[in-house]
Protein backbone atom coordinates (compact mmCIF):
# COMPACT_ATOMS: atom_id res chain seq x y z
CA UNK A 1 0.00 0.00 0.00
CA UNK A 2 1.62 3.68 -0.95
CA UNK A 3 0.13 6.17 1.56
CA UNK A 4 0.92 9.63 0.97
CA UNK A 5 1.00 12.49 3.36
CA UNK A 6 0.98 16.33 2.97
CA UNK A 7 3.48 17.61 5.85
CA UNK A 8 3.68 21.16 4.46
CA UNK A 9 1.96 22.65 7.63
CA UNK A 10 5.12 21.68 9.81
CA UNK A 11 6.71 25.18 9.22
CA UNK A 12 4.10 26.59 11.05
CA UNK A 13 4.76 25.40 14.87
CA UNK A 14 1.10 25.13 15.55
CA UNK A 15 -0.82 21.84 17.25
CA UNK A 16 -1.22 20.92 13.50
CA UNK A 17 2.67 20.88 13.11
CA UNK A 18 3.32 19.19 15.96
CA UNK A 19 0.30 16.22 15.00
CA UNK A 20 1.71 16.04 11.21
CA UNK A 21 5.21 15.64 12.52
CA UNK A 22 4.79 13.36 14.89
CA UNK A 23 2.01 11.37 13.19
CA UNK A 24 4.03 10.48 10.39
CA UNK A 25 7.62 9.51 12.80
CA UNK A 26 5.61 7.32 14.97
CA UNK A 27 3.94 5.56 11.55
CA UNK A 28 7.37 4.77 10.36
CA UNK A 29 8.51 3.16 13.43
CA UNK A 30 5.84 1.15 13.94
CA UNK A 31 5.19 0.59 9.79
CA UNK A 32 7.89 -0.97 7.84
CA UNK A 33 5.65 -3.12 5.36
CA UNK A 34 4.08 -0.08 3.64
CA UNK A 35 5.44 3.07 1.38
CA UNK A 36 5.14 6.34 2.64
CA UNK A 37 5.31 9.43 0.17
CA UNK A 38 5.71 12.83 2.44
CA UNK A 39 5.16 15.72 0.25
CA UNK A 40 5.03 19.02 1.41
CA UNK A 41 5.77 22.52 -0.18
CA UNK A 42 7.49 25.73 1.21
CA UNK A 43 9.35 28.76 -0.18
CA UNK A 44 10.21 31.02 2.51
CA UNK A 45 10.57 28.09 4.76
CA UNK A 46 11.19 25.25 3.04
CA UNK A 47 14.63 24.62 5.04
CA UNK A 48 12.04 23.05 7.58
CA UNK A 49 10.36 20.40 5.41
CA UNK A 50 14.59 19.52 4.85
CA UNK A 51 14.69 19.21 8.03
CA UNK A 52 12.30 17.10 8.77
CA UNK A 53 13.68 14.94 5.39
CA UNK A 54 16.71 14.45 7.36
CA UNK A 55 15.30 13.59 10.18
CA UNK A 56 12.87 10.27 8.79
CA UNK A 57 15.57 9.74 6.40
CA UNK A 58 16.73 6.65 7.88
CA UNK A 59 13.36 5.06 7.59
CA UNK A 60 13.64 3.17 3.74
CA UNK A 61 10.08 3.48 3.30
CA UNK A 62 9.60 6.52 3.38
CA UNK A 63 10.29 8.62 0.27
CA UNK A 64 10.25 12.49 0.60
CA UNK A 65 8.57 14.94 -1.87
CA UNK A 66 9.59 18.72 -1.07
CA UNK A 67 8.34 21.05 -3.64
CA UNK A 68 9.63 25.26 -3.75
CA UNK A 69 6.43 26.59 -4.27
CA UNK A 70 4.28 29.36 -1.98
CA UNK A 71 1.65 27.38 0.20
CA UNK A 72 -0.61 29.56 -1.11
CA UNK A 73 0.11 29.27 -4.73
CA UNK A 74 -1.26 25.07 -3.55
CA UNK A 75 -4.13 26.76 -1.89
CA UNK A 76 -4.86 28.23 -5.06
CA UNK A 77 -4.47 25.29 -7.60
CA UNK A 78 -6.13 22.42 -4.91
CA UNK A 79 -8.70 24.57 -3.01
CA UNK A 80 -10.22 27.07 -5.07
CA UNK A 81 -9.32 26.10 -8.53
CA UNK A 82 -9.45 22.80 -8.45
CA UNK A 83 -7.60 21.44 -10.96
CA UNK A 84 -4.39 19.44 -10.52
CA UNK A 85 -4.98 15.68 -9.15
CA UNK A 86 -2.67 15.38 -6.40
CA UNK A 87 -0.83 12.03 -8.26
CA UNK A 88 0.73 14.37 -9.81
CA UNK A 89 2.69 15.48 -7.31
CA UNK A 90 3.13 12.79 -5.08
CA UNK A 91 2.94 9.33 -7.59
CA UNK A 92 0.03 6.93 -7.82
CA UNK A 93 -0.96 6.41 -4.22
CA UNK A 94 -3.47 4.53 -2.48
CA UNK A 95 -4.21 6.72 0.48
CA UNK A 96 -4.29 10.15 0.83
CA UNK A 97 -3.80 11.40 3.90
CA UNK A 98 -5.21 15.35 4.55
CA UNK A 99 -4.88 17.75 7.55
CA UNK A 100 -7.96 19.77 6.24
CA UNK A 101 -5.49 22.14 5.18
CA UNK A 102 -4.66 21.77 1.68
CA UNK A 103 -7.48 19.54 -0.08
CA UNK A 104 -6.42 18.05 -3.34
CA UNK A 105 -8.79 16.41 -5.66
CA UNK A 106 -8.06 12.36 -6.05
CA UNK A 107 -9.13 10.05 -8.53
CA UNK A 108 -11.91 7.85 -6.17
CA UNK A 109 -11.04 4.83 -8.61
CA UNK A 110 -7.55 4.54 -7.70
CA UNK A 111 -7.09 6.44 -4.34
CA UNK A 112 -8.64 6.93 -0.73
CA UNK A 113 -9.32 10.31 1.21
CA UNK A 114 -8.45 10.52 4.87
CA UNK A 115 -8.95 13.98 6.27
CA UNK A 116 -8.10 14.98 10.12
CA UNK A 117 -10.21 17.93 11.53
CA UNK A 118 -8.40 19.42 14.61
CA UNK A 119 -11.11 21.71 15.43
CA UNK A 120 -14.48 22.58 14.75
CA UNK A 121 -13.83 26.32 15.51
CA UNK A 122 -14.88 28.28 12.35
CA UNK A 123 -18.95 26.89 13.15
CA UNK A 124 -18.55 27.48 16.90
CA UNK A 125 -16.88 30.72 17.35
CA UNK A 126 -16.77 32.90 13.62
CA UNK A 127 -15.98 35.84 16.07
CA UNK A 128 -12.77 35.50 17.19
CA UNK A 129 -11.38 34.45 13.52
CA UNK A 130 -10.49 36.80 10.91
CA UNK A 131 -12.80 37.00 7.95
CA UNK A 132 -10.41 35.37 5.50
CA UNK A 133 -9.59 32.42 7.89
CA UNK A 134 -13.13 31.78 8.09
CA UNK A 135 -13.95 31.92 4.36
CA UNK A 136 -11.07 29.83 3.26
CA UNK A 137 -11.64 27.16 6.27
CA UNK A 138 -15.00 27.00 5.68
CA UNK A 139 -14.55 26.23 1.78
CA UNK A 140 -12.01 23.48 2.57
CA UNK A 141 -14.70 21.85 5.39
CA UNK A 142 -16.82 21.82 2.29
CA UNK A 143 -14.52 19.96 0.09
CA UNK A 144 -13.61 17.72 3.30
CA UNK A 145 -17.54 17.09 3.56
CA UNK A 146 -17.73 15.98 -0.30
CA UNK A 147 -14.69 14.17 -0.98
CA UNK A 148 -12.99 12.37 2.01
CA UNK A 149 -13.81 8.63 2.34
CA UNK A 150 -13.47 8.75 6.08
CA UNK A 151 -12.77 11.49 9.04
CA UNK A 152 -10.24 11.29 11.74
CA UNK A 153 -11.13 13.83 14.83
CA UNK A 154 -8.98 14.04 17.85
CA UNK A 155 -11.46 14.00 20.01
CA UNK A 156 -14.96 13.13 20.60
CA UNK A 157 -15.74 16.74 21.43
CA UNK A 158 -14.77 17.43 17.42
CA UNK A 159 -16.16 13.92 16.58
CA UNK A 160 -19.28 15.50 17.91
CA UNK A 161 -19.30 18.53 16.35
CA UNK A 162 -17.90 17.17 12.62
CA UNK A 163 -21.41 15.54 12.51
CA UNK A 164 -23.48 18.22 14.07
CA UNK A 165 -21.51 20.94 11.72
CA UNK A 166 -20.87 19.60 8.69
CA UNK A 167 -24.02 16.69 8.70
CA UNK A 168 -21.21 14.00 7.90
CA UNK A 169 -22.40 10.69 9.63
CA UNK A 170 -20.69 9.17 12.87
CA UNK A 171 -19.79 6.27 11.01
CA UNK A 172 -17.42 8.13 8.85
CA UNK A 173 -15.79 9.37 11.55
CA UNK A 174 -12.80 7.89 13.72
CA UNK A 175 -11.86 9.38 17.18
CA UNK A 176 -8.34 9.42 17.46
CA UNK A 177 -6.24 11.21 20.42
CA UNK A 178 -3.24 12.81 20.15
CA UNK A 179 -0.32 12.21 22.37
CA UNK A 180 2.87 14.17 23.29
CA UNK A 181 6.62 13.13 22.57
CA UNK A 182 8.20 11.45 25.62
CA UNK A 183 10.83 14.21 26.18
CA UNK A 184 7.70 16.10 27.78
CA UNK A 185 8.74 14.96 31.26
CA UNK A 186 9.90 16.78 34.66
CA UNK A 187 13.42 18.35 34.24
CA UNK A 188 16.40 18.63 36.34
CA UNK A 189 16.36 21.89 38.73
CA UNK A 190 19.97 22.07 36.60
CA UNK A 191 18.17 22.90 33.55
CA UNK A 192 15.13 24.30 34.77
CA UNK A 193 17.62 27.73 36.38
CA UNK A 194 19.01 28.33 33.10
CA UNK A 195 16.02 29.01 31.36
CA UNK A 196 14.50 31.02 34.38
CA UNK A 197 17.33 32.68 34.91
CA UNK A 198 17.48 33.62 30.70
CA UNK A 199 14.20 35.10 30.81
CA UNK A 200 14.34 36.28 34.20
CA UNK A 201 11.57 34.49 35.95
CA UNK A 202 11.53 33.88 40.00
CA UNK A 203 9.23 30.96 41.35
CA UNK A 204 6.34 30.73 42.16
CA UNK A 205 4.68 31.71 38.86
CA UNK A 206 1.64 30.85 37.04
CA UNK A 207 2.56 29.78 33.28
CA UNK A 208 0.07 29.67 30.36
CA UNK A 209 1.49 28.82 26.65
CA UNK A 210 -0.63 29.99 23.88
CA UNK A 211 -0.91 31.81 20.53
CA UNK A 212 -1.85 35.16 20.92
CA UNK A 213 -5.67 35.30 20.11
CA UNK A 214 -9.50 36.19 21.10
CA UNK A 215 -10.57 32.17 21.44
CA UNK A 216 -7.58 31.25 23.73
CA UNK A 217 -9.05 34.20 26.43
CA UNK A 218 -5.98 35.25 27.48
CA UNK A 219 -7.00 38.83 28.92
CA UNK A 220 -9.44 37.09 31.08
CA UNK A 221 -6.89 34.94 32.80
CA UNK A 222 -4.46 38.36 33.13
CA UNK A 223 -7.52 40.15 34.53
CA UNK A 224 -7.84 37.14 37.08
CA UNK A 225 -3.97 37.57 37.63
CA UNK A 226 -3.94 41.33 38.96
CA UNK A 227 -6.68 40.19 41.47
CA UNK A 228 -4.67 37.38 42.82
CA UNK A 229 -1.57 39.18 42.81
CA UNK A 230 -3.28 41.63 44.93
CA UNK A 231 -2.82 39.23 47.82
CA UNK A 232 0.37 37.61 46.31
CA UNK A 233 2.73 39.80 45.09
CA UNK A 234 5.80 37.66 45.13
CA UNK A 235 3.85 35.48 42.31
CA UNK A 236 4.25 35.88 38.80
CA UNK A 237 2.12 34.99 35.44
CA UNK A 238 4.19 34.15 32.68
CA UNK A 239 2.86 34.01 28.92
CA UNK A 240 4.46 32.08 26.75
CA UNK A 241 3.31 32.46 22.63
CA UNK A 242 3.78 33.89 19.62
CA UNK A 243 1.07 36.96 18.71
CA UNK A 244 -1.53 35.45 16.60
CA UNK A 245 -4.62 37.93 15.69
CA UNK A 246 -6.98 40.14 17.63
CA UNK A 247 -6.64 42.95 20.44
CA UNK A 248 -3.35 43.88 22.22
CA UNK A 249 -3.14 42.27 25.55
CA UNK A 250 -3.54 44.65 28.53
CA UNK A 251 -0.64 43.85 30.41
CA UNK A 252 -0.36 44.22 34.06
CA UNK A 253 2.77 44.22 36.65
CA UNK A 254 4.27 40.87 37.43
CA UNK A 255 3.20 39.29 33.88
CA UNK A 256 6.11 38.15 31.97
CA UNK A 257 5.65 37.49 27.88
CA UNK A 258 8.17 35.57 26.68
CA UNK A 259 7.31 35.40 23.16
CA UNK A 260 7.54 32.21 21.12
CA UNK A 261 10.57 29.85 22.76
CA UNK A 262 12.05 26.66 21.74
CA UNK A 263 10.38 23.37 22.70
CA UNK A 264 13.81 22.54 24.89
CA UNK A 265 13.33 25.95 26.71
CA UNK A 266 8.90 25.09 26.83
CA UNK A 267 9.47 21.91 28.64
CA UNK A 268 11.79 23.54 31.48
CA UNK A 269 8.98 26.56 31.58
CA UNK A 270 6.31 23.68 32.13
CA UNK A 271 7.86 21.65 34.66
CA UNK A 272 8.62 24.58 36.71
CA UNK A 273 6.19 26.72 37.33
CA UNK A 274 3.78 26.34 40.46
CA UNK A 275 0.52 26.09 38.18
CA UNK A 276 -0.82 25.58 34.44
CA UNK A 277 -3.75 28.16 33.63
CA UNK A 278 -5.34 27.18 30.49
CA UNK A 279 -8.56 28.46 30.12
CA UNK A 280 -9.09 28.59 26.62
CA UNK A 281 -12.79 29.14 25.18
CA UNK A 282 -12.67 26.01 22.90
CA UNK A 283 -10.41 23.42 21.54
CA UNK A 284 -10.33 20.57 19.07
CA UNK A 285 -7.55 18.95 21.60
CA UNK A 286 -5.25 21.38 23.38
CA UNK A 287 -1.76 20.17 23.20
CA UNK A 288 -0.48 22.55 25.80
CA UNK A 289 -2.50 21.25 28.35
CA UNK A 290 -1.09 17.47 27.75
CA UNK A 291 2.15 18.76 27.34
CA UNK A 292 1.90 20.53 30.51
CA UNK A 293 0.66 17.67 32.45
CA UNK A 294 3.65 15.22 31.26
CA UNK A 295 6.24 17.40 32.95
CA UNK A 296 3.86 17.14 36.40
CA UNK A 297 2.45 20.20 36.32
CA UNK A 298 -0.49 21.21 38.13
CA UNK A 299 -3.15 22.38 35.91
CA UNK A 300 -6.30 24.89 35.95
CA UNK A 301 -8.24 24.32 32.68
CA UNK A 302 -11.62 24.71 30.87
CA UNK A 303 -14.56 22.52 31.92
CA UNK A 304 -16.01 22.56 27.72
CA UNK A 305 -14.99 20.80 24.73
CA UNK A 306 -12.08 18.83 24.62
CA UNK A 307 -9.89 19.91 27.39
CA UNK A 308 -12.20 18.35 30.42
CA UNK A 309 -12.03 14.98 27.90
CA UNK A 310 -8.55 15.29 28.13
CA UNK A 311 -7.61 16.07 31.59
CA UNK A 312 -10.79 14.78 33.64
CA UNK A 313 -10.51 14.90 37.10
CA UNK A 314 -6.57 15.07 36.82
CA UNK A 315 -6.99 18.73 36.81
CA UNK A 316 -9.04 21.87 37.88
CA UNK A 317 -11.98 22.33 35.25
CA UNK A 318 -13.57 25.86 35.41
CA UNK A 319 -15.67 27.86 33.29
CA UNK A 320 -13.30 29.89 31.43
CA UNK A 321 -16.20 32.84 31.45
CA UNK A 322 -16.24 32.93 35.09
CA UNK A 323 -13.18 35.37 36.32
CA UNK A 324 -14.00 34.08 39.89
CA UNK A 325 -13.40 30.50 38.82
CA UNK A 326 -10.54 31.11 37.31
CA UNK A 327 -8.98 33.04 40.28
CA UNK A 328 -10.58 30.40 43.05
CA UNK A 329 -8.96 27.56 41.17
CA UNK A 330 -5.37 29.36 40.71
CA UNK A 331 -5.68 30.17 44.40
CA UNK A 332 -6.41 26.41 45.59
CA UNK A 333 -3.26 25.32 43.84
CA UNK A 334 -1.18 27.90 44.82
CA UNK A 335 -2.49 27.44 49.03
CA UNK A 336 -1.89 23.30 48.68
CA UNK A 337 0.26 21.94 51.05
CA UNK A 338 3.16 19.53 49.72
CA UNK A 339 1.90 16.13 50.09
CA UNK A 340 -1.62 17.64 48.24
CA UNK A 341 0.61 19.21 45.68
CA UNK A 342 2.33 16.28 45.30
CA UNK A 343 -0.66 14.32 44.53
CA UNK A 344 -1.96 16.94 41.89
CA UNK A 345 1.45 16.34 40.02
CA UNK A 346 1.18 12.48 40.19
CA UNK A 347 -2.03 12.47 39.13
CA UNK A 348 -1.02 15.12 36.20
CA UNK A 349 1.88 12.66 35.21
CA UNK A 350 -0.76 9.67 35.03
CA UNK A 351 -3.33 10.70 33.22
CA UNK A 352 -0.63 12.16 30.51
CA UNK A 353 0.81 8.84 30.67
CA UNK A 354 -3.04 7.35 29.14
CA UNK A 355 -2.03 8.92 25.56
CA UNK A 356 1.04 7.96 23.16
CA UNK A 357 1.80 8.47 19.57
CA UNK A 358 2.45 4.56 18.73
CA UNK A 359 -1.27 4.23 19.99
CA UNK A 360 -2.12 7.13 17.76
CA UNK A 361 -0.34 5.56 14.84
CA UNK A 362 -1.57 2.35 15.29
CA UNK A 363 -5.24 3.08 14.69
CA UNK A 364 -4.16 5.89 12.19
CA UNK A 365 -3.24 2.50 10.43
CA UNK A 366 -5.73 0.71 11.10
CA UNK A 367 -7.67 3.87 9.41
CA UNK A 368 -5.29 3.45 6.28
CA UNK A 369 -6.23 -0.36 6.51
CA UNK A 370 -10.07 -0.18 6.32
CA UNK A 371 -9.81 2.38 3.39
CA UNK A 372 -7.40 0.31 1.33
CA UNK A 373 -10.33 -3.09 1.91
CA UNK A 374 -13.06 -0.83 -0.41
CA UNK A 375 -10.76 -1.69 -3.17
CA UNK A 376 -10.92 -5.03 -2.75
Amino acid sequence: MKIAIDVSQIVYGTGVSRYTENLVEALLNIDHKNEYIIFGTSLRQHGKLKDFQRKISKFPNAKVKIFYYPLALFELLFNKLRLPIIEKFSGPVHILHTSDWIEPKVNPQVTKKVTTIHDMITFLFPTTLPKRIINNQTKRMNIVKKESDLIIANSQTTADDVAKFLEIPQEKIRVIYLAVPSRFKPQSEDKINQVLSKYKIKKPFILSVATQEPRKNIQKLIDAFEKINKERDDVNLVLTGKYGWGPLLDVVPNVIQTGFIEEEELIALYAACRVFAYPSLYEGFGFPVLEAMACGAPTVTSNSSSMSEIAKDAAILVDPRSEAQIIKAINIVLDLKTEDYQSMVRASLTRARKYSWSRAAHETLKVYEELARKFS
